[in-house]
């Protein structure tokens, strides 16, 4: 499967407080996803697809106070880091065919720098990360119903994604491992590096040469 990165192209995310019990969060709320539509990176998500995601995300993550984003965006990896979370997400519905999601602020590092941005007047978007495959029908790119939604992560310039570390991210294909997702090529390059130190700075040469040449 690949890396699938992609962000809203409609409105910006609205800050609100919410009163729980005799506690006041700080929230974000807004589209943070959207179905049937070409995004910028020129993928269309079928709102079936889209739904099973979503649905399976809220019952594995949301439903389970599991569903943490990060601030801006992530190295290359699905999975988000625990101690690298800055907001919770507590909300995802569907209004037609966008996804209207709601995240609280956490009051973590990243969470306190993201609360200084949104106090601060700084437009904050987001930009979701997940594993699929993808086919083309007609020059037009779908996601495959093998769809999973990884996270919801903040970014200061949704509109603003770069097209190099893109093409980096989805020139990878991920396996699931023992209980975690692993890049392909990663884990076939560990099993090859056998031999003398000789053989491996060889392997680790093709290995590498193998990385720039799909990129």
């Amino acid at each position: 499967m690949k890396f699938l990165r992609e962000s809203t192209d409609v409105g910006l995310i609205q800050l609100l407080t919410e009163e729980v019990g005799d506690k006041k969060f700080l929230c974000i709320e807004g589209i943070f996803a959207q179905a049937e539509k070409k995004n910028r990176n020129g993928r269309i998500y079928p709102k079936e697809i889209m739904e099973n995601a979503i649905n399976k995300y809220n019952d594995d993550y949301v439903k389970t106070n599991r569903a943490i984003g990060e601030l801006s965006h992530p190295e290359n990896r699905p999975t988000p880091k625990p101690e690298l979370a800055s907001h919770l997400i507590t909300s995802l519905r569907f209004e037609g065919n966008d996804v209207i999601g709601k995240a609280r602020v956490l009051n973590t590092p990243q969470g306190n720098v993201l609360k200084g941005l949104l106090e601060g007047g700084v437009q904050m978007g987001v930009s979701t990360r997940g594993l699929g495959s993808i086919e083309v029908r007609e020059g037009v790119t779908y996601v495959k119903d093998d769809f999973s939604m990884m996270a919801i992560d903040a970014v200061s310039d949704p509109s603003g994604i770069d097209c190099f570390v893109n093409a980096l991210h989805e020139s990878r294909d991920w396996i699931f491992v023992d209980g975690k997702y692993e890049e392909r090529e990663i884990a076939e390059a560990i099993k090859s590096l056998k031999g003398n130190r000789k053989q491996l700075e060889e392997q680790a040469l093709k290995q590498f040469n193998k990385f720039i040449n799909s990129i």
